[in-house]
């Protein structure tokens, strides 16, 4: 059940507890006319594209590829590879955006990860396999995290400052939906080419499309447009350590902050369990049952089903927030998924993954929205960027942990209910944490 990666969320100002802007909403279309700023979404959904078709594309190669056979362990090797260059040079991107033109970044990064791109995919045709194919996968998705972060960074540059929220709302919420059509490209054009080395070659290469068609695209936009307005001072090793400790100072002060993060981290570690079992079911496990396919196909269905679970997320949250409040939406959505969870584990069959990978995916994504608002609307401008920069990590260093975890524990065949349960309580963990933080934060206001 892959997960878009997340980009860095933008740090705004002027929005109320729930996260939405305090000022009226321009509305979708008058916000895409916003000059600049449908152009950069433009480049953000290209961009997307492109990095669902790769790491969808990858998994193909390395775990349904016929001429090779994969276990939990190379499977977890390649989700690491896909994910960790999120945590590890995200922050190291953000302290160097703050140097360079971000125009040039968008451009450079995109055409160096398509040339990067052909060489894996070379690689695949070859029949390379282990660190030979990995050591090419982490250098585009290292490059990547330039590109996502100098996306989340220019956009003030061309949006209204009251309208970011709007702004970055949109922007994350289709470009997740758009980065899953990448990846559902990515099995049908399998399907199309043939599952073998050569195949899986022809899939890998297919997102150089999306990445040079992002590079013409932010070639459009004048030099230092985007920014930096002023260059950024120290070296930048030493301003992302003492970032992370700032962020990690800011998010314990505030325990509606940590609460949220707990909740977030409890799914990401869950979620991760979930995803490495259902790839090796679908690959070894399942087979056909009417129109729910096994194989890639298979997991085709789960990546669409999870998007729909997305998108819907987008449109209940901001509801449930104003009915209930951004503490009992999350307290729901962290129940649905235990029960979500729990049901998958009884039943274990591949129409129960693809309802549990709607469900699952809707409740983390409102887990996620209801921590982007915490953090947006509690923690100070000063260190909003740093405690982003902390978020980032909790997301995406958790949820590879837990997938590694899970390689070592794991059946080859992922038939593995046990570990699934665990999941399931893994959320109710989170539950409480997010209680009892709660309870900090009412016991420190009274």
């Amino acid at each position: 059940m892959p997960t878009p990666g997340a980009p860095i969320p933008d740090g705004p100002t002027g929005t109320s507890a729930s996260g939405a802007a305090d000022t009226g909403k321009l509305g979708v279309a008058r916000l895409t006319r916003t000059p600049g700023f449908g152009r950069l979404l433009a480049v953000r959904f290209t961009t997307h594209w492109g990095d669902g078709m790769f790491q969808a594309a990858l998994g193909g190669a390395v775990l349904f590829n016929p001429e090779r056979q994969a276990d939990p362990l190379a499977v977890a090797a390649g989700l690491a590879v896909l994910l960790l260059p999120y945590s590890v040079i995200g922050p190291f991107a953000g302290a160097l955006l703050d140097r360079w033109d971000r125009r040039r970044v968008l451009v450079l990064a995109n055409l160096m990860r398509a040339a990067l791109v052909v060489v894996v995919a070379t690689t695949v045709y070859a029949g390379v396999d282990g660190p030979g194919l990995y050591v090419g996968a982490l250098a585009v998705a290292g490059l990547s995290r330039f590109t996502l972060s100098g996306l989340s960074v220019a956009l003030p540059h061309v949006v209204p400052r009251r309208h970011l929220v709007e702004a970055n709302t949109l922007a994350v919420t289709v470009g997740s939906g758009v980065a899953a059509l990448g990846g559902a490209s990515a099995i049908g054009l399998r399907e199309l080419v043939g599952p073998g080395n050569t195949g899986s070659a022809i899939t890998t290469l297919a997102p150089v499309v999306g990445l040079l068609l992002a590079a013409a695209l932010a070639s459009g936009f004048r030099r230092g447009a985007l920014g930096p307005d002023r260059a950024g001072h120290g070296r930048p090793i030493v301003t992302v350590l003492h970032g992370f400790a700032d962020g990690a100072r800011a998010t314990m002060a505030t325990p509606s902050i940590t609460a949220s993060f707990l909740a977030l981290a409890a799914h990401r570690l869950a979620f991760g369990i979930t995803t490495l079992l259902t790839l090796l079911l679908f690959r070894y496990a399942f087979t056909d049952a009417g129109p729910v396919r096994s194989g890639f196909a298979g997991v085709g269905q789960a990546v669409v089903l999870a998007a729909v679970g997305l998108g819907s997320a987008a449109l209940i949250t901001p509801w449930t927030v104003r009915r209930w409040g951004r503490a009992a939406t999350v307290r729901v959505a962290l129940v649905a998924a235990t029960v979500a969870q729990l049901a998958l584990a009884a039943l274990l069959s591949a129409p129960a993954v693809l309802v549990a990978a709607f469900v699952l995916a809707g409740a983390g994504q409102i887990v996620k929205l209801c921590t982007d608002a915490a953090v947006q609307s509690e923690a100070g401008d000063e260190v909003l960027g740093r405690v982003f920069a902390l978020y980032d990590v909790v997301f995406n260093v958790g949820y590879v942990l837990a997938v590694s975890v899970t390689a070592f524990l794991s059946p080859p065949d992922g038939f593995a209910p046990g570990l699934l349960a665990a999941a399931a309580a893994l959320y109710v963990l989170g539950l409480l944490a997010h209680d009892v933080q709660l309870r900090r934060n009412r016991h420190t206001t009274a």
